[in-house]
């Protein structure tokens, strides 16, 4: 079985008004996503992976604690990354914060602003590439991390509600190198909370 590439849940200029400009999303999603789907595709031909699902590829090919992770994870673990950020955003339904989300991330970080400031402060502290997120963890709290290059939350057994890419092919057209301001406008603008909730 190889990957596919899904398509975006909105035009390519839907989120031009929010920040994320049609520019973007043709580099992002038809250049940068795909390829990760054809090399993955190509790596897994004929291996034990072949026919196995993208979360057991993520799972079974990460190698903790290693400075270089393999081919097949950081194409395989790169698509996954996408499939969540792509559905996490939106032009405009669902900007709204549902009252459950809203409630858990009040009491696990104190108020909204202090969840959007610690994501963001993850997300810009992320030296060269990688994502940030919010996962809940297998007791169920709610935490933000940061992962480097294609690594994500199933390798730690969490279940990631909110990704955001900090890869420079994600923000550089829109924002150049002012990767918080890129962070503050997704938190603000392009998120989709009825999807992040939906992911609890």
């Amino acid at each position: 079985m190889s990957f596919t590439l899904p398509n975006l849940p909105y035009s390519h200029d839907a989120l031009a008004p929010l920040g994320m400009s049609r520019e973007t999303l043709e580099f992002h999603h038809d250049i940068h996503h795909k390829a990760y789907v054809d090399n993955g595709s190509k790596l897994i031909a004929g291996t034990e992976w072949e026919g196995k699902s993208l979360d057991d590829i993520v799972r079974g090919t990460y190698v903790a604690g290693a400075v270089a992770q393999s081919g097949i994870f950081n194409n395989a673990s790169q698509h996954w990354n996408h499939n969540l950020f792509w559905e996490v955003m939106g032009p405009g339904e669902g900007k709204a914060m549902p009252g459950d989300l809203e409630k858990a991330l009040v009491e696990a970080f104190g108020s909204i602003q202090k969840f959007k400031e610690d994501f963001s402060a993850a997300g810009a502290g992320q030296f060269g590439s990688g994502w940030a997120w919010l996962v809940k963890d297998a007791g169920g709290a709610l935490k933000i991390t940061k992962t480097e290059n294609g690594v994500n939350p199933l390798c730690f057994g969490q279940t990631a509600l909110l990704g955001c890419d900090v890869w420079e092919h994600s923000y550089y057209i829109d924002f150049r190198n002012k990767r918080p301001a890129y962070l503050t406008n997704f938190l603000d603008k392009l998120v989709n909370w009825e999807a992040v909730a939906a992911k609890m």
